[in-house]
């Protein structure tokens, strides 16, 4: 009998690999056009205009991903173990909350992380403050 409320809330990013990310954001944002929302020495965090999910730009990685947001990344973990999938790594803890990777029955990776420390503040240039009190 399938859930009353689904698992997957929405997107909440896709990540993409670059070797510079002073190279990347002056193409997503200097040529593409997409603005700059937040920034660490690794990570950008670039808008999406008609939507609230991110294109994030970084260094420390080797492939591309998708992110979907859960309400409670644990909880994701033990459902999708119990239809079938598996945890591949996690729960940890990330700046925004918590994260679990799983691979679904026939072998797709999934990111899913919630909001459980709210969402990034930033100054002006999208330099990481801390946290929103999470709702």
């Amino acid at each position: 009998m399938p859930l009353s409320n689904p698992l997957f809330k929405k997107i909440d990013c896709i990540r993409l690999p670059v070797p510079d990310l002073e190279e990347a954001l002056a193409f997503y944002s200097g040529q593409l056009g997409h603005q700059l929302i937040w920034r660490t020495q690794t990570a950008a965090g670039l808008a999406l205009p008609q939507s609230d999910a991110e294109i994030v730009l970084y260094t420390d990685g080797t492939a591309p991903e998708i992110d979907l947001l859960v309400e409670s990344a644990d909880q994701a973990a033990e459902q999708t173990t119990a239809a079938g999938g598996k945890v591949i790594a996690g729960p940890f803890e990330i700046q925004i909350g918590r994260c679990v990777v799983v691979l679904d029955p026939w072998g797709n990776e999934l990111v899913l992380l919630d909001m459980s420390k709210g969402r990034l503040i930033t100054d002006a240039n999208g330099n990481i403050l801390g946290n929103e009190p999470a709702k």
